[in-house]
């Protein structure tokens, strides 16, 4: 929490960018007495090295991205850290321990503090003991063959005895549930498994700060619950702190005291408490194309429905009272099938029995599956189901057995890699294992030029996909080089250019802001709406709740609910037996007493919008 000792300014201050510009951020005000911060950024800036192909001698660097970035996080409390995608945010949290420059190229400018030390002047091990990073690629930060050798690599570096190490890598592997997979090789982990596995080794450095890079993007719903609530704990010492950047906000606003938010370019727009940032600036953080609560992007629906609730709530239950306190209410919208199926009963993949091995470990055990041509079918579950090697297998990415998977009509066993692009788009869990070039033009093109598509014509279709997914000034840049959103969409777009008859994808709006999520996902009921086949891996159950047409949940590498998302989000019984949690607008209303019609409302297509209603 902010230490009582600290007073805040609702004043905003205003600061001046390198451009002559004014911009308004609230900051923070702390007295001498408190104790001094663990990590702090005096006008940090960064730029990247761009390559060039004019001339190899120069070295180019882009546009700095974090620009002129100050502020600091003191022990006992958790900053969220909140921009667009492609603001510098990654960027910033790898300069907390030196990582950039001493690492990875770049050049910076201002002076980043770690434990009272300029991070540029010490090796990156100097600050080992005192800032734990979880980076937002977990497969980035895994060394070792074994689970229990990766969390115990971190503390055997510090020198601490055997005894010792071995306590923390046990506790920190009971804390995020891994200690019956301890002798695992860790890339037999799910992506979910893998990702509890880098904060274990955070948790097992027990430095005074944790800096974590959207730590919870592949956890299923409770174990979001579960990292936040461990987060909470560790801030409520006031000993240590926590530096995060996080996309769901639907449990991390009550974890966090202070939100710190970068505009699209970088710079620092807004720094104080969080209910205030996220409130007051409400209108400011959409513009900026930023994810908010559920709750509190409801609320703003409302309003424009003249439904006012004041103060804007944050969570489901602050949305719930806030509903429940008005003494009228318009009806809700009227319920509509998200995005039917558009190609009749026509079978878009099947799948037959399907079981699936990892050595002699059933990954998949007998799974029965019909998706019909146009449906958006979602797939759910908690970690380590089975999810992934399903999507996989229908793709044609794991090779299934033969006559298990067919997808309009064929095995992707028997055919060839060219043909099979053509049939089913894959996007990966991790947008890295699908680059194969140098370029982002070249990648995009890559599967068009397999299929020998004319020149002319791929150079059209590049450049319309680079114009959507918001690329086009990117188009010359390796992928690897793209920030994590970027790469996602990057991703998305190589699936998609090829114009498949079914796409499926592993966690599609990862590393999203929620301007870009929501244009992917309005270009994929685009694509559904045209006879497109989607079939999504996803945690995210607002995402369920708003787009999918159809809910398939695995447990134990097998299905077990096959359902419309209204009939799992109204049925407590499934959504226990599953482990998922009902979308943010469904916990509200479901809880409310006065207003019985609205019980039924899961999502925010159905909250009125545009009927002037007074509110109390």
């Amino acid at each position: 929490m902010i230490p009582s000792s600290a007073t805040t300014s609702p004043a905003p201050a205003m600061k001046s960018s390198n451009a002559g510009r004014m911009e308004t951020s609230v900051r923070v005000a702390y007295p001498n007495s408190v104790r001094h911060p663990l990590l702090s950024f005096a006008g940090v800036s960064v730029r990247h090295e761009v390559p060039r192909h004019d001339d190899e001698n120069v070295v180019h660097y882009g546009h700095p991205s974090p620009d002129e970035v100050s502020f600091e996080v003191r022990p006992g409390e958790a900053v969220l850290l909140l921009g667009p995608s492609g603001c510098g945010k990654s960027t910033l949290t790898l300069t907390s321990n030196g990582l950039i420059p001493n690492v990875m190229t770049a050049e910076v400018t201002g002076t980043v503090r770690a434990a009272g030390r300029p991070v540029a002047d010490h090796p990156v091990p100097t600050f080992a003991g005192d800032v734990a990073m979880v980076f937002q690629d977990p497969d980035a930060q895994v060394v070792m063959a074994t689970v229990l050798d990766e969390v115990c690599f971190g503390p055997e570096n510090l020198r601490l005895p055997a005894g010792e190490v071995l306590v923390r890598a046990e506790d920190a592997l009971r804390t995020v549930g891994l200690w019956q997979r301890r002798d695992d090789d860790p890339g037999r982990l799910s992506g979910g498994g893998r990702q509890r596995l880098a904060i274990a080794c955070a948790l097992a450095l027990r430095a005074p700060l944790l800096v974590l890079d959207e730590p919870t993007a592949n956890l299923d719903p409770v174990g979001v619950e579960e990292v936040h609530a461990l987060l909470r704990r560790i801030v409520a010492t006031g000993e240590r702190g926590v530096l995060l950047v996080e996309h769901n906000l639907d449990t991390a606003v009550e974890l966090v005291d202070r939100v710190v938010v970068l505009d699209d370019r970088g710079r620092l727009a807004l720094d104080g408490p969080v209910r205030q940032i996220l409130t007051d600036h409400a209108d400011h953080l959409l513009r900026l194309g930023v994810w908010l609560p559920q709750a509190t992007l409801a609320a703003l629906r409302l309003r424009r429905a003249g439904v006012d609730l004041k103060p804007l709530p944050l969570t489901p239950t602050e949305l719930g009272a806030a509903l429940d306190r008005c003494p009228e209410l318009p009806a809700p919208s009227a319920a509509t099938d998200q995005l039917s199926p558009a190609g009749g009963a026509q079978v878009a993949v099947e799948v037959s029995r399907l079981t699936v091995r990892r050595g002699r470990v059933p990954v998949l055990h007998d799974i029965d599956l019909v998706v019909t041509a146009g449906e958006l079918v979602a797939l759910v579950g908690p970690n380590g189901a089975g999810k992934t090697t399903l999507a996989q297998a229908i793709a044609g990415v794991t090779r299934p057995p033969r006559g298990t998977v067919r997808v309009a009509g064929v095995d992707p066993a028997r055919i060839d890699s060219r043909t099979l692009a053509g049939l089913v788009g894959f996007v990966f869990q991790n947008p890295e294992h699908q680059f194969v070039t140098g370029r982002v033009d070249d990648e995009l093109a890559h599967g068009l030029r397999i299929r020998k598509v004319a020149e002319d014509e791929v150079a059209v279709r590049v450049d319309d996909v680079l114009g959507r997914f918001g690329l086009l000034e990117l188009r010359d840049r390796h992928p690897f080089l793209l920030s994590g959103g970027q790469k996602r969409r990057l991703s998305v777009a190589t699936a998609i250019i090829c114009r498949p008859q079914v796409l499926v994808l592993d966690e599609p709006t990862f590393g999203q802001d929620r301007q870009r999520a929501a244009e992917l996902l309005n270009l994929l009921g685009d694509l559904h709406r045209a006879g497109t086949t989607v079939v999504l891996v996803t945690h995210d159950m607002p995402l369920v709740a708003e787009y999918a047409s159809r809910v398939v949940a695995v447990v134990d590498g097998r299905v077990v609910a096959d359902a419309s998302p209204a009939e799992l989000f109204t049925d407590a019984a499934l959504l226990a037996r599953v482990g998922l949690r009902p979308p943010p607008v469904a916990r509200a209303t479901g809880t409310l007493v006065r207003h019985t019609p609205w019980r039924a409302v899961t999502r925010l297509a159905e909250l009125p919008s545009g009927t002037t209603v007074g509110a109390a």
